[in-house]
């Protein structure tokens, strides 16, 4: 009896997906549990598993498709795969050469380096993988790119020295190519152009002096990753220094809906995350009950996910405040745009050593400029003001976030 493949349930207020790729054709076998192809939300990338052994007998659904939830994608032949391939008898023929293993050989791919290799035509055996397990990830895409860029287009000195006094070729011809957004890069363009739209936005910034955290990992950085098997960073000293500024300041926690306004419970902080696909904003869950090692372990694994374009649609749901980094691709200044509904996002930079003034005195410290951007239409600009220095207090001295003060 064949087995109909369907689009699984999708996340809530997920109305379809978009059938990014197959990894299976018709007359393929395929095993229970292996991977038939992957669909593509405005969030994440879903795996659609065969339930049986058997072989693909239709594709219902093309790459590019849009489904919806229960759909039917394809069909399956149950029990075919494990029939035995029939001998060939042959007479002084040498046999054939095996061919490689296809586990050992083939390259690893995330869906999102999948499809862009797909896109532009590229042969993933050529392309060198750095990430864990020789996974090909976007940026070894990128480099391979350049490498062939310059392979193929010579500088005019060695153009010059080939053809010596003969004139020297036409430009390079200035190639265009059109590639549709992916579903997460529209949502992206799409949900920040609403916060522009919908929300009063304003920011505020101020400095923070990093000595004392820098201190005190210095001091316990060894031990703590030898009792937690973590890194001591510095997010984990923002995340614990904001969930406290947000417990004095309510309405940074809080989000618009219509004409109300929802205050939060709770601590849900999201923290924006580069990956392959985009900017992602995975969620810390009740950030105020975790430990700085649960932060940073969580932050850890957020990293690793986004890289392999494995998060999950729950983990990046919800959120009632944001933390962005951009301190980790060398930016001095920002200004952030809200994560919408959430009504502030906290934006985090370089770390320059700067001479600063301290009882009269010029010393160097290791120096971040941060911005909060709010929405003004609930939020006013003394309340802004006082929770960023909240947050520049709480980090200038941290033993405040043990003592609770």
């Amino acid at each position: 009896m064949s087995t109909e493949i369907r689009v699984p349930t999708l996340p809530e207020s997920v109305t379809d997906a978009t059938v990014l790729s197959w990894h299976k054709q018709p007359g393929d076998p395929v095993r229970r549990d292996e991977n038939l192809l992957d669909l593509e939300t405005d969030k994440v990338v879903l795996e659609v598993p065969s339930p049986v052994d058997g072989v693909l007998t239709e594709q219902r659904a093309k790459e590019g498709d849009l489904v919806e939830a229960d759909d039917i994608l394809a069909i399956i032949e149950p029990g075919k795969a494990a029939a035995p391939t029939p001998k060939r008898t042959t007479v002084n023929t040498p046999p054939a050469e095996p061919a490689p293993a296809a586990s050992g050989n083939d390259p690893v791919l995330t869906p999102a380096v999948r499809r862009l290799v797909k896109e532009l035509k590229l042969d993933p055996t050529q392309i060198t993988g750095t990430g864990k397990d020789g996974r090909i990830l976007k940026s070894d895409v990128m480099a391979y790119l350049d490498k062939q860029t310059s392979d193929k287009d010579p500088d005019a000195e060695t153009v010059a020295s080939m053809v010596g006094d003969a004139p020297l070729p036409s430009a390079p011809s200035r190639a265009e190519q059109r590639v549709p957004m992916s579903r997460l890069r529209a949502r992206i363009a799409e949900r920040l152009v609403e916060a522009q739209h919908t929300a009063a936005i304003l920011t505020t910034f101020n400095e923070v002096n990093l000595q004392a955290v820098s201190d005190l990992r210095a001091r316990y950085r060894e031990r703590f990753e030898q009792e937690h098997g973590v890194r001591l960073g510095f997010m984990s000293f923002f995340v614990k220094a904001t969930v406290d500024a947000l417990k004095k300041y309510p309405l940074l926690n809080a989000s618009v809906d219509g004409t109300d306004i929802i205050y939060h419970g709770y601590y849900d902080i999201g923290i924006a995350v580069g990956s392959p696909r985009g900017l992602v904003v995975p969620i810390l869950r009740n950030a105020d009950r975790l430990s700085f090692a649960e932060i940073e372990k969580t932050i850890r694994q957020f990293g690793q996910k986004a890289k392999d374009g494995s998060l999950s649609y729950e983990e990046l749901s919800g959120g009632t405040f944001t933390i962005s980094n951009g301190g980790v691709y060398g930016s001095m200044l920002s200004t952030p745009i809200l994560n919408p509904p959430q009504s502030g996002i906290l934006g985090m930079h370089n770390i320059i050593q700067r001479p600063v003034a301290e009882n009269g005195e010029v010393v160097i410290r290791p120096m971040m400029y941060l911005a909060l951007s709010y929405d003004h239409r609930i939020v006013d600009g003394k309340d802004a003001v006082q929770f960023l220095v909240t947050i520049k207090q709480n980090l200038e001295d941290p033993s405040r976030l043990l003592l609770d003060i």
